[in-house]
C-alpha cells in the first residue's frame, strides 16, 4: 500500500502535477476546497481522508509537536523548507516516500525533506 498525499496551499501546483504524472495519489487543498481551513483543520482533514500532509509551512511543525504531546493521532506530515529543494528534488523525494513508505511508517510523525 502506498502513501496518499495532500498538498497544502503553500506548495506549488507543479509539484503535485509532477507527482501525478508519476502515478502518485495526490490531492491539492485548493482542488478539494479546503484551502481556507485553519492549519489544524487542514491536518485533521488530511487525517480523516487518510492522506499525509505535505507542506512548506513551518507552522505545521509546531502543530505536530503539540498533537504528539497530546497523543492526538494524525496521518503524518512531510515538511520541506521552501528554499531547501527544487521542484524536481521535491517530486523525486515525495515519489520515493509515497511508493516506499507504508502509511504506518509515517503516522504521527514528521518527515523532513530533502532526504
Amino acid at each position: 500500500m502506498s502513501v496518499n498525499l495532500l498538498m497544502d496551499v503553500h506548495v506549488a501546483f507543479a509539484v503535485a502535477q509532477g507527482l501525478r504524472m508519476r502515478g502518485v495519489n495526490v490531492a491539492i487543498a485548493q482542488e478539494q476546497a479546503v484551502d481556507r481551513l485553519s492549519d489544524e483543520e487542514l491536518l485533521q482533514h488530511a487525517t480523516t481522508t487518510g492522506r499525509v500532509l505535505f507542506t512548506q509551512d513551518a507552522d505545521f511543525l509546531k502543530i505536530a509537536a503539540e498533537w504528539q504531546a497530546d497523543q492526538r493521532d494524525f496521518e503524518g506530515i512531510v515538511y520541506c523548507h521552501p528554499l531547501h529543494a527544487t521542484f524536481g528534488r521535491l517530486i523525486q523525494d515525495l515519489e520515493l516516500l509515497a511508493t516506499c513508505f507504508e502509511p504506518a511508517d509515517i503516522r504521527n510523525r514528521v518527515e523532513h525533506l530533502p532526504f
